[in-house]
């Protein structure tokens, strides 16, 4: 199968690329060979691909600089994914889009459903909603796969390497305790990703394709100085060179940014669980899987090892 993949360089991107690769002929763009802001160059690289499914896994995802620049994070995050699932529709292909817990204004502590009312606090997650709107109405045969707190070994940063960072740097760390989510390893996202492809596209006659809006990350549910104490428990036994002798936790109006989050993001996976046939694996199994392969790449555990 034909596969089109945006944002081939961030960390999902990176991911998907190791996953659909060995089943699939995956032809990848990143921003410096597709200006997602530029309409014409989408359609122009589409009818040059004519791919079968269009794997949307690209996003201006600077939360707090986005409530400077929202007209770049509209083009990126809403106009793009239109223009691309109406392209998808006039060539009879699939759409996989990759949205955002960001869509929910996180009042609630349960987690939330897919069919929840949604109510973004920022231009980011505004952006986002946008972008799955248009995906709805371009598109028929798509898949919007909301996600959040997304990290992996390929891309710039994340929680996580930034996290190592610093730990390296600094003997003491503040970190968030009232923001509540779960963290989604990218390996495992990409994994769910192209078990949604296959449901987009079945091999049996007759069989009808998984179409709509799933909730996927890891399970579990943790704060952000939880998640923190996770990675530098998990980090130091794999050899990670660390300074840090104490995170301190503190609270969201000791930590102010331009852009307000969701308090609580937890995404429901019963609805994707029943469709892929199993839970998502737990948020601390993710997070070991993606430092053993950093560690790996960094020379701190032997192929033998990994």
């Amino acid at each position: 199968m034909r596969i089109l993949l945006t944002g081939k360089d961030g960390q999902l991107g990176h991911d998907l690329q190791v996953q659909l690769s060995p089943g699939h002929e995956v032809i990848a763009y990143g921003r410096d060979t597709l200006d997602l802001e530029n309409t014409e160059a989408i359609h122009r690289v589409i009818e040059q691909v004519r791919p079968q499914v269009i794997v949307n896994a690209a996003a201006y995802t600077a939360v707090d600089r986005a409530e400077g620049e929202p007209d770049k994070a509209h083009a990126i995050n809403a106009r793009a994914p239109q223009v691309m699932a109406t392209a998808a529709q006039a060539l009879q292909s699939a759409m996989v889009h990759v949205s955002t817990d960001y869509v929910f204004d996180g009042q609630q502590n349960v987690p939330y459903q897919e069919e929840d009312d949604t109510n973004p606090l920022g231009t980011y997650g505004y952006s986002k909603l946008l972008g799955e709107q248009g995906v709805r109405q371009g598109c028929d045969r798509h898949v919007i796969v909301r996600t959040a707190w997304v990290y992996g070994v390929g891309g710039k940063g994340s929680f996580v390497k930034t996290m190592l960072r610093l730990g390296a740097e600094r003997e003491e760390l503040r970190v968030v305790v009232d923001q509540v989510g779960t963290p989604t390893w990218s390996g495992d996202l990409a994994q769910a990703i192209d078990q949604f492809i296959a449901g987009l596209c079945p091999d049996l006659p007759g069989q009808q394709p998984v179409v709509g809006t799933y909730h996927f990350t890891n399970s579990g549910a943790i704060s952000w100085y939880d998640f923190a104490v996770a990675i530098f428990e998990e980090a130091a036994g794999l050899g990670f060179p660390l300074a840090l002798k104490r995170v301190i936790p503190i609270t969201t109006a000791e930590y102010p940014t331009p852009a307000r989050r969701p308090a609580y993001s937890v995404l429901s996976g019963q609805k994707t669980a029943a469709v892929l046939g199993a839970p998502a694996p737990h948020w601390r199994q993710g997070l070991r899987a993606m430092l053993r392969q950093l560690a790996k790449y960094e020379g701190l555990l032997s192929e033998e090892s990994s």
